[in-house]
């Protein structure tokens, strides 16, 4: 069994801070705004090894929070402003690290796991300026493989060694899209190579993704978890690039993970989310059938409809996901919601936040509150020869839970 978990939309795609945490007598207990802490973790320090287990039933709700350009201004305001609005907390809170900052988030990690969440980080390689659509930077995968980026990757490995506290990475998000520099369209494509048994663009991001792996472990970071992490469909859709060509395999893995956006454009449809996720949860359980799956990231924007048009109005898709991720996919052991604004170029907005109108934060609410979506993580304590130094304690100062 893979314990602990943990990255963007279709506009970028075509397109624990001390909060929670109840510690007393050196027990602690992880809360939620509206639900009791699990006895599991009533005898089990945070401040020592330990991890985030797999939850057996239900799934871990989290979000990622409109966190700035570099996805990375992480905010205690914004996580409990966030909590407030939608009346739970949050199991699991997303953010970047994008390769061109070269440094490793300690300051993000450090809110997150003392507000008693857990941090997921989309560690991707790419440059300044982000913008997609524009090929390889001077992170290429190639680079990658033949160790130019060795000394980063060994310096990041390092601080997450030195953070020591649970953590979920996911390596090259959506790789089988086409939007990001990662892409195996920029790689050779559909390119057979022999002595791989494989397309040449999905092996050489298995080959990088790989390679990374090796050396985060190889420096002792034993407490990242690591996530594969696939849009939902893949563009273009052929099978040279579908998902399983791009899998680095089992040994490198813990998590599985989707990216399921509905309607981000105007001029888009949105789709229902049978639609966006009966395929594509088929195709990434293929890959391994035990490990969990996560809705890694999530939304749909909020666009008017004309009469008669077809569509589904965005309330009724959070409904329906936050219902259908839980009854209809038993795999899905997390969700994490991609709460964001943007400025298109034609000046209009595209808005995926859960508050773009009452309505849809009421669904947002409504749905979260079902007991089967967990926002408290529940521990599992681990030999003490895992221990390293910790960074980020919990101390006895938080005591008491906050009913929203």
């Amino acid at each position: 069994m893979s314990f602990v978990i943990l990255r963007s939309p279709l506009f970028r795609h075509s397109s624990f801070v001390i909060r929670h945490f109840a510690l007393t007598m050196a027990t602690l207990l992880i809360l939620s705004c509206n639900k009791t802490p699990s006895s599991q973790n009533s005898t089990i320090d945070p401040n020592g090894p330990v991890e985030v287990a797999v939850p057996e039933h239900g799934a871990y709700t989290g979000a990622f929070m409109d966190f700035g350009d570099e996805e990375d201004d992480v905010t205690l305001e914004m996580i409990e402003d966030f909590e407030q609005m939608v009346g739970k907390h949050q199991a699991i809170i997303a953010s970047s690290s994008y390769w061109g900052e070269q440094t490793f988030p300690t300051a993000n990690l450090n809110v997150v796991w003392r507000h008693a969440s857990l941090p997921l980080v989309f560690w991707s390689p790419w440059d300044k300026p982000y913008v997609q659509n524009r090929g390889p930077d001077k992170f290429s995968l190639n680079d990658i493989i033949a160790g130019k980026w060795d000394a980063y990757i060994d310096k990041w490995a390092d601080g997450a060694r030195e953070f020591a506290h649970p953590m979920i990475v996911a390596f090259g998000v959506e790789m089988n899209g086409d939007w990001f520099p990662w892409s195996g369209t920029f790689y050779g494509g559909d390119d057979w190579a022999d002595d791989a048994n494989n397309w040449k663009g999905p092996e050489t991001f298995r080959r990088a993704y790989r390679h990374v792996v090796d050396r985060v472990r190889a420096r002792g970071a034993t407490n990242i978890k690591w996530m594969f992490h696939a849009n939902n469909y893949s563009y273009p859709l052929d099978t040279w690039n579908f998902a399983p060509a791009y899998y680095p395999g089992p040994d490198y893995v813990d998590w599985l993970g989707l990216s399921v956006y509905g309607q981000q454009f105007k001029d888009e449809p949105n789709p229902d989310i049978t639609s966006l996720v009966d395929w594509p949860y088929r195709e990434l359980s293929g890959l391994d059938p035990n490990k969990p799956i996560m809705i890694a990231e999530w939304a749909t924007g909020e666009f008017p409809y004309e009469p008669g048009e077809p569509g589904i109005h965005k309330p009724e898709w959070i409904k329906q996901a936050l219902e259908l991720f839980r009854t209809r996919y038993p795999r899905v052991k997390a969700a994490v919601y991609w709460h964001e604004r943007w400025q298109n170029v034609d000046q209009t907005y595209s808005n995926l936040r859960v508050n773009s109108s009452v309505e849809s934060l009421q669904a947002y609410r409504d749905g979260v509150a079902n007991p089967d979506w967990l926002g408290n993580l529940t521990l599992r304590a681990l030999p003490k020869n895992n221990f390293q130094r910790q960074t980020a304690r919990i101390p006895p100062s938080a005591m008491q839970p906050k009913k929203w």
